[in-house]
């Protein structure tokens, strides 16, 4: 999934999560975004071909910066309840750092765009499944969680859940402690999964 990005793509990907956190879809373009960095829009196209490339490449680095934290964050976690919670708490950390990522997935028209976004988006969720649902079996396996619902289905809920409490920080301006909320939701979430 790792694709090599040059250090000005990645700025590139930077500048257009705050005007996208800003402005919304309608907001990035590349007049705009050649204006956030302070160069010539045909700078820009040296690097990306154009809005829906830029869009696209956001999600992509976001997936793989999502696989690089999963796959390192939860190994010092010893039981299936420290690492659901850290799971969630490093995403938390990590949008609370970087809210343009959230305002990508979120944004209003988006997933009208094209295909490629979909696709992106799409891998964005199932890197998110990819390290939830094993926590999940394990815990079931394990009797810590209840086992009327799969784990698959289990990993739908929770991840709505953490869909929704984004969507509602995106919509207030992200203007609340989404650390704080999230461990909240975290708690909640526990309470109704455990046996």
């Amino acid at each position: 999934m790792s694709s090599k990005r040059s250090a000005r793509q990645i700025e590139l990907i930077e500048a257009a999560g705050k005007i996208l956190t800003k402005s919304g879809v309608g907001g990035l373009t590349t007049k705009n975004l050649a204006a956030e960095m302070n160069f010539s829009e045909s700078a820009i196209y040296r690097h990306f071909s154009g809005k829906e490339e830029i869009i696209t490449a956001m999600l992509n680095y976001l997936a793989e910066n999502m696989e690089a934290r999963y796959s390192t964050a939860c190994q010092t976690a010893d039981t299936v309840e420290e690492q659901f919670r850290c799971l969630f708490q490093n995403q938390c950390s990590f949008f609370h750092e970087h809210p343009h990522f959230v305002a990508v997935v979120f944004s209003d028209g988006l997933m009208e765009q094209s295909e490629s976004i979909n696709q992106a988006i799409m891998q964005v969720m199932q890197v998110k499944r990819k390290y939830l649902i094993p926590i999940l079996t394990e815990g079931q396996a394990k009797g810590i969680f209840k086992t009327e619902i799969n784990a698959a289905e289990l990993a739908s809920i929770v991840m709505g859940a953490f869909r929704l409490q984004m969507f509602q920080w995106k919509i207030s301006g992200f203007s609340t402690d989404i650390k704080a909320q999230g461990d909240s939701l975290i708690n909640s979430l526990l309470t109704l999964i455990k046996s």
